[in-house]
């Protein structure tokens, strides 16, 4: 099983935290990876790394040029992976209702901008955050973006300025989750939404594989499930709308035609590698 790329493993300070969801600290080990480990919390079921790194250690883990060259490798296969599941999340109903004059997008972790330039394109006038300095002033360069390149409660933006906030594999590297969804709350203008994606750990290949699953890696800090990222939302001020997984079993791993059955699984039934969760403020 091939891992999604990731940070080299580094030696860094750590420290036991408490379930970021519920604030236990009764675990019990759910996956034991190379170097690193992950727990689950019995009161809520909460997967995350335990020890953990500092906010500093964090950060010096995006500042290198490795996360720029793989996201211009790849930009073109995530922004359609994306707008694949944006449209099964019901982007595209979302977006006619609204007159998208002057009309606000914020993509958070927006790497190379991909994403931020399509929306633009779409007619929003859309923004990005991005904390690897290289990443975010490609951001500007190549395609005139604004970028905010500190994390996004530092930013001070203003309160419910955006109709659209989007959030793709970013929940799962931040040390805190609750102050990043509390801020995105903030943020969303009364009519606005939240499309939120993110590995499942409920999936069928995170079972499967357990810790060889792709996902299991040296930069998630957290591993979510539909029930756990609903509630720690939910606690946060926000409104489910809508479940949406995709991805039954990984490229490679079984003939087409299985595949093809599989993926068409995941998607009907929920149990995909990949979650997206759309939702409104309350």
């Amino acid at each position: 099983m091939i891992k999604t790329w990731s940070t080299p493993l580094r030696h860094e300070k750590r420290r036991e935290e408490p379930c970021a969801l519920c604030g236990g600290r009764d675990f019990s080990a759910r996956l034991r990876c190379e170097g690193f480990g992950y727990v689950r919390c019995k009161q809520c079921s909460l997967v995350q790394m335990n020890p953990q790194p500092d906010a500093e250690a964090v950060k010096r883990r995006y500042s290198g040029d490795d996360y720029l060259e793989y996201e211009i490798a790849n930009e073109k296969t995530f922004l359609e992976l994306e707008m694949l599941a944006l449209a099964d999340a019901g982007f595209y109903q979302f977006e006619s209702g609204l007159d998208l004059s002057g009309r606000r997008a914020l993509d958070i972790g927006c790497a190379t901008g991909a994403l931020p330039a399509k929306l633009r394109e779409r007619g929003w006038q859309a923004e990005g955050v991005e904390i690897n300095g290289r990443q975010a002033d490609y951001a500007r360069r190549t395609r005139g973006l604004l970028v905010y390149e500190r994390p996004l409660e530092e930013n001070r933006l203003t309160a419910g300025a955006y109709t659209l906030i989007t959030a793709s594999h970013l929940i799962e590297h931040l040390r805190r989750p609750r102050v990043f969804l509390a801020e995105a709350r903030r943020l969303l203008a009364a009519e606005g939404r939240l499309f939120l994606t993110t590995p499942n750990i409920d999936g069928f290949q995170a079972r499967l594989f357990g810790s060889r699953w792709r996902s299991a890696i040296f930069d998630h800090l957290y591993l979510f499930s539909a029930k756990t990222l609903t509630r720690l939302l939910e606690q946060e001020g926000f409104l489910i709308e809508k479940i949406v997984t995709w991805g039954g079993l990984a490229a490679g791993s079984a003939p087409r035609p299985v595949k093809f059955v599989f993926d068409k699984l995941a998607k009907r039934l929920g149990f995909g590698d990949v979650m997206l969760i759309r939702s409104t403020g309350l």
